[in-house]
């Protein structure tokens, strides 16, 4: 993966029709305590975490690294978008040395069934292919996880493999054209 220019991250705010795509702030460090703990966000992402040790653990501006959006709706944290490089030792690439820049998105219970995911990943990814415009995009998520299969569809992902990955059955798709940003 071609890393992101120094002048393209922290990027400015991003903003959709509902939606603020921004640097975390320490005011996020709840949200992210809520969204690791989740039983339900933790349903197809290996489970959720004991709060306790998310109290230690989780920094006071927490996710402050390139590539990680903090999805805000009405000033509050509802999700997060981010933007990883998917380790060469993973399986499901689409060059044969990996490195691929993969999509990857969690929100809040609350937050779901209202198209915040899609608004979201839409800017996110229409950010990214102005910043990297050849840059490959992957996504992978469990075939269990029908809302994230249909998500991945919505989006423009194309399926290119299926393996077995954490005890699951994993979807691995390409992006085929970025998105157009709303």
């Amino acid at each position: 993966m071609t890393e992101l220019p120094s002048d393209a991250w922290p990027t400015a705010p991003i903003r959709t029709e509902r939606l603020v795509l921004r640097a975390s702030e320490a005011r996020d460090r709840a949200a992210f305590i809520e969204l690791f703990a989740s039983p339900e966000v933790g349903t197809y992402t290996g489970g959720s975490r004991p709060r306790a040790e998310l109290e230690r653990a989780v920094p006071e501006v927490p996710g402050q690294r390139p590539g990680l959006f903090v999805v805000e709706l009405d000033g509050s944290m509802v999700g997060m978008v981010t933007l990883d490089r998917r380790g060469a030792e993973r399986p499901g690439h689409v060059r044969p040395d990996g490195g691929e820049t993969e999509l990857g998105y969690l929100f809040l219970p609350e937050a779901w069934g209202y198209g915040y995911a899609a608004e979201a990943c839409t800017a996110a990814l229409g950010w990214f292919a102005g910043a990297l415009p050849d840059e490959p995009v992957v996504l992978c998520t469990q075939t269990a996880n029908t809302r994230a299969m249909r998500l991945a569809a919505k989006l423009g992902f194309t399926e290119a493999d299926r393996f077995e990955e954490w005890g699951a059955e994993q979807w691995f798709g390409v992006l085929a054209t970025p998105p157009v940003t709303p």
